[in-house]
């Protein structure tokens, strides 16, 4: 009985010690202890997300990837396969699991070694909120005393919610949602049973489990998985047997980007840090949903790729990249390893040349693929000499091609053919006129090559790009449409440049008093300058400033006639919008919406609209509807609502009609052909390619071709495309033949019909495809007239020597021309002088 009172003693003393070790132990932890009642509104970290305007995903920043799910969303046999390998007993424990310590201490007892963990879930969501993964007894202390708290705070079904939103599963995918997309590419509710356990089979080593990196013990470690939830009794013996056999076919998915527009992409994510700070906007699961039309973009993307293919080819071949081999190739495997040190180019993919025939050759893809490159894709490359020579065209594929060597191909829609990175840059950005929503942006031909926006970075001169601006000021003020401008040498130079200015037209022809219509659709050098005279300097830098332009970059001299300031193409985008939208300048925005985590709006934009705010009285509102209704011809209520915004007047919607339409010119010309008194505008390639009668364009081109613009407008799309060597130094140059080895109808000097105009004519084509023409009604106030084409004076006739023209309605003309009249005589009393200087 001693003996036995001794060991009862003994154990009970042993009780209170181990009782008052754990009340010491949690005493000692205890102001280290985090306040788990934060679970409650716990924040999981999730990447910021970039929309298109309908819905399609741009792009994903952030280093976690996670996809929150509710509890119910997780399909059952996903949260049976946890819970058969993690913690068998979750729903009977309260945190820690006495069965599973006692069995993980015997197997470490009968084998020396941790074989079995002993960890609930519950400590493992203690372990991942709160403490660092530190292999030390306190950390364990910790872990089990918080995953008591969490038991007591927490229902288990909220317990295993987090947990399966944030346990580790390798590839930086945090929780079950995202490692279904990492892994399998699918939405956590398309697994299947095999691929559940898979992922069920991660936390306990994600990195040596990982199915991308360890295929082997992935499946092994799936295999286990089923093996636990078959004997648990979730899967039957057919089912287990049937997902045993299911091959592995995870692979590495990255985020699921619907549509690849970096440059907007990369505008939004720095719109947010800015905004909230990087740490915030990288995890707090921000949605962002910018203007971009997916449609437009594709569209402007491929477009100017495509030009910018165009002009590269027609300067010539630069040669290959390298030389992969001299005399005897390698085996395949070899050319292929040293081409997958190459990385992809938009389209274009690096290429070993194996052999060379007469008119083709055969080259190795870094993808194993042979391919042979016909003559048609081949024959273009005439040897670069420099942006203005070429060399003689090729007559063989040896004259271009060399086995060996590491090229560049592309697909270009309907065969491979030879190809090069291109060294020009381009930009080119889409509004909505009415709102200033940017509809498709592209920053340059390739966002991995140069990250630099040349949309709203690049200031570049503007060039003729200017001149719709100068005659809308001078429309302002007193000319019109069929005003006479002496289209002469100009003999009175500027001296405020410091040297002799005197422009000339390019090409260097003039033939007299020209219509102001003409002088603008013919992008006339010496009568805009003219004009600008008449207008004054100072008057003009004003005009400009209010259409957005920046005074700080409007030389004060009569270079400013030429286009001269150095702009960017947002700039040039949003003043063109004014012509297009009844003379409003906009104010350009790219994000529609800015959605948190859960959903609802952080932010919403409230665009300036481009038109006249409504009045407030009943009656006056009723005028404005039927003077709209009179204008369109359809019932139509005035723009925006209570809290709308209204965009400032730049001009008068008279003037801009009239700007709008001497634009159409630029594509149409005018004249009588069969009469042969027809005249083409510069852009005349736009009409014969898009065949409509809404759209309104002008070109631009500066001193030696340094930058080229093509700027256009209908009324529902504003769009800018430009085209320049980054290098301010480096001319666009010229060229004098075709890939054929013809003289082409585009050889010559670059410039902005050539040039960019390419480029805004393939991307207004397939945006404006399906679309009905509209019709432009002129605005209350403008009236037409018959004029006399050389005079500009009204005319009886209605032959080729006549033809009707619009006015703002008090400045048509009064007197109509005669017979023997000569056709510089154009106003009533003298003409003003710098005019004809």
């Amino acid at each position: 009985m001693k003996w036995l009172k001794r060991i009862l003693i003994a154990l009970f003393s042993l009780a209170l010690l181990g009782v008052g070790a754990i009340a010491a132990a949690y005493f000692y932890v205890l102001p280290d202890l985090p306040d788990v009642a934060t679970l409650k509104t716990v924040k999981l970290q999730t990447p910021l997300k970039i929309y298109s305007s309908d819905g399609k995903l741009i792009s994903q920043f952030g280093e976690k990837r996670r996809i929150p799910l509710k509890l119910d969303e997780v399909p059952k046999p996903l949260l049976q396969a946890f819970l058969a390998t993690e913690d068998a007993r979750f729903y009977e424990h309260s945190g820690i699991d006495p069965v599973g310590v006692v069995r993980a201490a015997l197997v470490m007892l009968a084998t020396g070694e941790k074989k079995q963990g002993a960890s609930t879930i519950t400590m493992q969501v203690a372990r991942n909120f709160f403490l660092t993964r530190d292999k030390t007894i306190i950390r364990k202390v910790k872990e089990i005393f918080i995953s008591f708290h969490i038991e007591e705070l927490l229902t288990k079904d909220e317990i295993l919610e987090l947990y399966v939103n944030r346990i580790y599963l390798g590839q930086r995918a945090y929780g079950v949602g995202a490692a279904a997309q990492v892994y399998f590419g699918k939405e956590v509710k398309d697994l299947t049973l095999g691929e559940m356990a898979m992922i069920a089979g991660l936390p306990k080593a994600p990195s040596t489990l990982n199915p991308v990196t360890a295929p082997d013990r992935a499946l092994a470690r799936r295999n286990v998985v089923l093996m636990r939830m078959n004997e648990v009794g979730y899967i039957s013996a057919s089912e287990y047997q049937e997902a045993l056999a299911e091959p592995l076919v995870a692979k590495y998915h990255g985020a699921e980007i619907d549509l690849y527009a970096p440059y907007i992409s990369e505008m939004a994510r720095d719109y947010l840090v800015q905004k909230f700070g990087e740490e915030e906007a990288y995890t707090g699961g921000y949605s962002i949903y910018t203007t971009i039309s997916s449609d437009l973009q594709l569209k402007a993307q491929q477009a100017l790729r495509n030009n910018v293919y165009a002009y590269d080819e027609r300067h010539g071949y630069r040669g290959a990249a390298e030389r992969l081999w001299q005399d005897t190739p390698p085996v395949d495997a070899e050319i292929i390893k040293a081409l997958k040190r190459t990385v992809a180019v938009q389209e274009l993919q690096p290429a070993a040349v194996l052999s060379v025939a007469e008119q083709a050759a055969e080259v190795l893809l870094g993808t194993g693929e042979r391919l042979t490159l016909n003559w048609d894709g081949i024959k273009w490359a005439r040897r670069f000499i420099s942006d203005k020579r070429q060399g003689a065209a090729p007559t063989k594929a040896a004259d271009v091609l060399n086995p060996g060597e590491r090229i560049w191909v592309r697909h270009n829609g309907e065969q491979w053919q030879l190809s090069q990175v291109p060294e020009v840059s381009s930009a080119t950005v889409t509004l909505d006129p009415q709102n200033g929503a940017i509809l498709a942006l592209v920053g340059g031909f390739s966002f991995s090559q140069s990250q630099y926006n040349r949309v709203t970075q690049a200031k570049r001169q503007l060039g003729s790009n200017i001149k719709p601006f100068i005659y809308a000021a001078a429309l302002e003020k007193d000319f019109t449409l069929a005003t006479l401008i002496n289209n002469a040498p100009i003999n009175k130079p500027d001296i405020r440049q410091g040297t002799v200015w005197r422009p000339k037209n390019s090409p260097d022809i003039y033939g007299g008093p020209t219509r102001l219509r003409v002088g603008l659709a013919q992008s006339i050098n010496v009568m805009s300058v003219r004009a600008m005279r008449h207008i004054g300097i100072d008057e003009t830098i004003a005009t400009l400033t209010r259409f957005g332009f920046d005074p700080a970059d409007l030389p004060h001299n009569e270079s400013l006639a030429l286009g001269s300031p150095s702009v960017t193409p947002l700039q040039v985008v949003t003043a063109f919008a004014s012509f297009a939208n009844g003379g409003f300048l906009l104010e350009p925005y790219f994000i529609d919406r800015i959605e948190y985590a859960d959903g609802t709006l952080a932010e919403k934009a409230n665009p300036a609209l481009a038109c006249e705010p409504p009045p407030r009285d009943e009656q006056a509102m009723q005028s404005m509807i039927d003077a709209l209704q009179q204008e369109t011809g359809t019932s139509q209520a005035p723009c925006g609502g209570t809290d709308a915004r209204y965009a400032a007047r730049v001009i008068s919607k008279q003037t801009a009609f009239l700007i709008g339409d001497a634009l159409k010119s630029v594509i149409w010309g005018g004249g009588d052909w069969s009469q042969g008194t027809g005249w083409n505008g510069t852009a005349w390639r736009a009409a014969r390619l898009i065949k409509r009668h809404d759209i309104a364009g002008k070109t631009g081109t500066t001193n030696e071709s340094r930058d080229t613009w093509f700027s256009g407008f209908n009324p529902k799309l504003v769009s800018t495309f430009w085209v320049g060597f980054d290098d301010h130094s480096r001319e666009l140059g010229r060229t004098a033949w075709n890939a054929n080895g013809a003289k082409d109808q585009i050889s010559g000097a670059e410039a902005g019909a050539k040039t960019a105009g390419p480029g805004w004519n393939e991307f207004m084509l397939h945006a404006l495809e399906g679309t009905e023409e509209i019709a432009i009604v002129p605005p209350e106030g403008i009236v037409s007239a018959r004029i006399d084409l050389a005079s500009g004076k009204l005319s009886r006739k209605t032959d080729q020597t006549s033809d009707f023209e619009y006015f703002r309605a008090g400045t048509e003309p009064t007197e109509y021309a005669t017979e023997t009249q000569d056709s510089s005589t154009i106003f009533t009393d003298s003409p003003p002088e710098e005019l004809f200087q």
